[in-house]
């Protein structure tokens, strides 16, 4: 677990560097082993460039730390938060019922109902409090990154051109006929 946060601390500090801006992108995690799913959304915020930072904030076990971000995240340039739990998955729903930022869920695989619990958890938010759902594991992880790049892209004519670029190389690796 400690090694988990070390890694979690060493990519944010990493993608800081990178970017020399202020993140725009939240990953937000309920527990430091959640960190595997969801480091496939900081490499894909990586590879288009978008400063980002990862966090571990549990809905249940760290309200108040979650309390404090979710307050302090517009103040701080944050424009996209995507949040990533299992089991139970309230950090997406409570965090979207505290801020208008865009709130991303990635439900976290695991425990006695493979993910589809943490599924249903984040995408059945009562109506009011939306937050966009993605698929769960590295898949969804990855695909929150993306739809995070489209959201900025909206704002921003450089994060739009890697966003086009990515999707080009992606069509271009694939092969015409099997190999």
């Amino acid at each position: 677990m400690a090694a988990a946060r070390r890694e979690t601390s060493r990519q944010t500090a990493g993608a800081k560097r990178r970017a020399g801006r202020a993140p725009k992108v939240a990953i937000l995690m309920g527990s430091a082993s959640d960190w595997e799913v969801m480091k496939s959304a900081a490499d894909t915020l990586d590879v288009l460039g978008i400063p980002h930072e990862a966090l571990v904030i549990s809905a249940h076990r760290t309200p108040e730390r979650h309390l404090k971000f979710v307050r302090e995240a517009e103040d701080r340039g944050f424009e996209v938060i995507i949040a990533g739990a299992g089991m139970a998955a309230h950090l997406a729903g409570v965090t979207a019922s505290q801020t208008l930022l865009p709130v991303l869920g990635v439900p976290i695989g695991g425990g006695a109902l493979g993910g589809i619990d943490a599924l249903l958890a984040t995408v059945q938010m009562p109506g009011g409090i939306p937050v966009g759902t993605l698929a769960i594991g590295r898949a969804g992880a990855k695909n929150a990154a993306l739809f995070a790049a489209a959201i900025l892209a909206r704002s921003d004519s450089a994060v739009r051109d890697r966003l086009v670029q990515f999707r080009e190389a992606q069509t271009d690796a694939v092969p015409e006929r099997p190999v």
